[in-house]
């Protein structure tokens, strides 16, 4: 028995050593095939179309979260960067508005003392405070009072033209009453025809009269009713208004004169307080005995 199993191990050990031994020959014969004739490329590639559905059916789910987890991220990026982009936008328009506004007033600002170059000794520009248009009253609070020199009956203009006269002063505040208020009075002239008259206010917003004119008068619409310099207030030739209707009054022989102001009444915000100089202005004419 011991004859036959050692006999049996010596057979297992020398067939073991040859198949190694052939193995090993086999194995570097076909790495020298392959290095000098490349007879296996071939192969390989027949085997890696094989293999390549194994391939992606493993690295799919990997590439897929990894795709997902990007495509999420990135979105989330951008939203975040449209945010940003939209508040900077939001803010770039308000800031835009806002020099649009400085922009606005500086022009009105330059506008209302361009129209007092010649005719102004001094002025100065008030910021209207309060607006009180009614049937019965037209007049605005503006901030400027006594402590700045204001003085009642003093001329107030906006930048297009004749807006209305001091009526009442206090210390840090005035009144305005308009040119178009129902008691006021401002002496014009037709500036085609130089015939002067006197331009009353009509009650509403913006809206004057001429009720002393004949019937026979040369006035027409269009015509610009502008300052005539009489009465110390006002200088000469200073636009008042244009002529929008005219009308005849057969009972009473006179002509029905309807009147646009000049001035911005609805949409002026900065009033101009003259102190004219005394070539600007005529004396009222002297009473004759």
């Amino acid at each position: 028995m011991v004859a036959f199993r050692s006999h049996d191990s010596t057979g297992r050990a020398s067939g073991l050593l040859l198949r190694s031994v052939l193995y090993t020959l086999l194995a570097v014969g076909l790495m020298v095939l392959d290095k000098r004739y490349d007879q296996l490329g071939r192969i390989r590639r027949a085997l890696s179309v094989v293999v390549y559905p194994i391939e992606l059916a493993v690295t799919s789910p990997f590439e897929g979260w990894s795709w997902l987890r990007r495509s999420v991220t990135t979105r989330d990026t951008l939203r975040a960067e449209n945010a940003r982009l939209r508040a900077k936008l939001l803010e770039a328009r308000f800031r835009l508005q806002r020099y649009a506004a400085l922009e606005a007033a500086n022009r009105r600002l330059r506008a209302l003392r361009a129209s007092t170059a010649g005719v102004a000794a001094k002025f100065l520009i008030g910021d209207i405070m309060d607006v009180d248009l009614d049937a019965l009253r037209e007049r605005v609070l503006v901030d400027k009072g006594a402590h700045d020199g204001v003085y009642v009956g003093q001329a107030v203009l906006d930048a297009h033209g004749v807006f209305g006269q001091v009526e009442s002063v206090g210390e840090r505040t005035c009144d305005v009453i308009l040119v178009s208020d129902a008691t006021s009075a401002i002496p014009v002239m037709i500036n085609r025809t130089g015939l002067r008259t006197i331009a009353v206010g009509a009650g509403e917003p913006g809206r004057l009269e001429l009720p002393y004119l004949p019937t026979t008068t040369d006035v027409v619409k269009g015509d610009l009713l502008v300052t005539s310099g009489l009465g110390g207030v006002y200088p000469e030739g200073y636009p008042v208004g244009t002529v929008l209707d005219v009308r005849l009054d057969t009972v009473r022989s006179l002509a029905v004169v309807d009147v646009q102001s000049a001035a911005a009444i609805d949409s002026s915000r900065e009033l101009l307080f003259v102190w004219l100089t005394p070539a600007s202005v005529r004396p009222a004419p002297a009473k004759t005995r």
